[in-house]
């Protein structure tokens, strides 16, 4: 009798028993991978303070992001040697899609080669990039009394008069100090460096007079550039800015073609973060990007919104990273 009924299934019926028995042996995994993100909120790590432009920017996507995901996600600010302890939280998160990380260029290309002891794990290897955020060009701004009119002028006068001068950034082993060195070499000459915690007191010393030359992003440097309180003298991308159309970037100088140096924020995951959860980020990462607020906000920071895909990021993190191993090397700059 039993071998009669079994002949008696249909085969339609047979091929669904089947795939309900092989459904049933699958990783308890593979439905939260297709529901993610569910009914969690995501955490979005910024490594630094609120208030500055890598915080700023983060909220102005994440709130979009949150909206076409259907999810919430929500700025977590954990700040502290030069971005480490932030980075290292994602680095350490679970690779489940729900702990994300704005990764700076200091933080994710420079921070291990100047300061291995805070950052004891590998952003290029123990991160999975998602997309970049933004690129923006940093301004070289001089004090309104260091009687110089151009970059030129100011080489000339370097160059007179050697160890004289002195150049202040947010910080050691941040890309602004990286693009004043590489400037530097190519340039030929010794400007001392002085690096200061943060932006906001660089601006005041220079208007009091107190510092000759600053490397700034282009946020810091747009307003008081524009108000004519300080002299930009040159910027590190391979365009002119909209917001600052009168500065030329140091590209276009002589003996100085082919510089080029960007400020830039990305997103990453914890690395073995499931591919189809990388590439959904990525996407709504990119329409965001692609939103007339967003580009209008973004431009008048002095930046531009990002693009590409989670491979092509991870391309450009890793040029970066060789770029900025031979500046660190070659200028000797440790934290």
């Amino acid at each position: 009798m039993t071998h009669t009924m079994t002949h008696t299934i249909p085969p339609t019926r047979r091929r669904l028993l089947l795939a309900a028995a092989v459904g049933a042996a699958l990783p308890a995994t593979a439905p939260a991978q297709s529901d993610w993100p569910g009914a969690r909120p995501i955490a979005l790590i910024v490594p630094y303070t609120a208030g500055g432009s890598v915080d700023v920017n983060a909220r102005l996507i994440a709130t979009r992001l949150g909206e076409r995901l259907g999810q919430s996600v929500v700025i977590e600010n954990l700040s502290g040697a030069g971005g480490a302890i932030g980075v290292a939280k994602a680095v350490n998160a679970a690779p489940d899609g729900y702990t994300l990380v704005v990764g700076p260029d200091s933080a994710i290309t420079i921070g291990r080669l100047v300061n291995p002891s805070a950052f004891r794990f590998d952003p290029l290897k123990d991160l999975a990039p998602v997309g970049l955020l933004n690129t923006a060009p940093m301004v070289l701004v001089a004090r309104p009394g260091l009687g110089v009119r151009s970059y030129a002028d100011f080489v000339q006068q370097a160059k007179a008069r050697p160890g004289q001068y002195n150049y202040a950034t947010s910080g050691v082993g941040t890309v602004l100090q990286l693009a004043m060195e590489l400037l530097k070499q190519r340039s030929g000459v010794f400007v001392t460096h002085v690096p200061y915690r943060g932006g906001a007191q660089i601006v005041t010393d220079l208007m009091g007079e107190q510092i000759d030359l600053a490397m700034l992003v282009s946020t810091s440097a747009i307003p008081h550039v524009n108000g004519k309180r300080l002299l930009a003298l040159g910027l590190t991308g391979s365009q002119r800015l909209q917001a600052l159309p009168q500065v030329p970037t140091f590209a276009e100088m002589p003996g100085l073609g082919g510089y080029e140096m960007l400020s830039w924020t990305g997103i990453f995951a914890p690395a073995q973060t499931p591919p189809a959860v990388v590439d959904r980020l990525n996407r709504e990462l990119n329409a965001v990007l692609q939103e007339d607020a967003v580009r209008a906000k973004l431009i008048e920071q002095g930046a531009l919104p990002g693009s590409g895909t989670p491979a092509a990021f991870g391309r450009f993190v890793q040029i970066e990273y060789e770029r900025n191993r031979k500046i660190v090397h070659s200028a000797h700059i440790k934290e």
